[in-house]
């Protein structure tokens, strides 16, 4: 069966989800093949109606210029003008796209910048045992929210010193909650940069090695 590899999807279950879905080269051809898959929560200015902001940033632009280095599914939601993340239609829109695509459950990597960034830390924490490693850019979270069942999951936590919008010690105190409670978490804190951590951090190949070596329950893979 073939299918193109980018493409807009609208959900309707107990919520709703416009999102873009991107199909890796190769998808369809072996049946009994299962993909990764990367969840990407964009900012607050890619909010609204029109998709195609989505693909200002992160991985459905790259995986749309560059898909033959983009093995994973990438879903990629679209939140609604004046709304933030709820983690109640992520969680149905993963439902919703494992049930329809060839998703390898043991590989669904979440990341995103700003308020995506802010989604993600909510959403793994909401869900640890969904993901198999989370990448939050420039965001923040609620550190009395970490408990030990988030030990099981992986975090690399991206910000810029500089940051005036979200400030970096948010996901400092994030870190520091999670590692208390045993979690693998690396932190890298880009000097001299401001809230624009994500754009190095989405061109950097290193991520998407960092993210396939995990898989769901820490299980690292050979």
């Amino acid at each position: 069966m073939q299918h193109d590899r980018s493409f807009t999807r609208v959900i309707q279950k107990q919520v709703g989800a416009r999102y873009l879905l991107f199909l890796p080269e190769g998808y369809g051809a072996d049946p009994a093949q299962r993909w990764p898959l990367i969840l990407f929560l964009h900012g607050a200015g890619e909010r609204g109606s029109d998709l195609s902001l989505v693909k200002r940033h992160g991985p459905p632009r790259l995986a749309e210029e560059r898909p033959a280095d983009f093995p994973f599914i990438v879903v990629s939601p679209q939140c609604p003008e004046g709304e933030t993340w709820d983690a109640d239609v992520l969680l149905a829109l993963l439902d919703e796209v494992c049930a329809t695509y060839a998703v390898d459950e043991e590989r669904i990597y979440l990341t995103g910048l700003s308020m995506g960034g802010m989604g993600a830390f909510d959403l793994a924490l909401t869900a640890p045992h969904r993901f198999a490693a989370v990448a939050p850019i420039c965001g923040a979270g609620n550190p009395l929210r970490v408990r030990p069942e988030h030990a099981v999951l992986p975090f690399w936590i991206f910000h810029g010193d500089q940051d005036e919008i979200v400030p970096p010690a948010m996901s400092a105190q994030m870190v520091e909650a999670l590692r208390a409670v045993g979690a693998p978490v690396k932190f890298t804190l880009y000097p001299g940069v401001a809230h624009d951590s994500w754009t190095q951090t989405y061109a950097n190949p290193e991520l998407y090695q960092w993210f396939l070596q995990h898989r769901r329950h820490g299980a690292a893979t050979a």
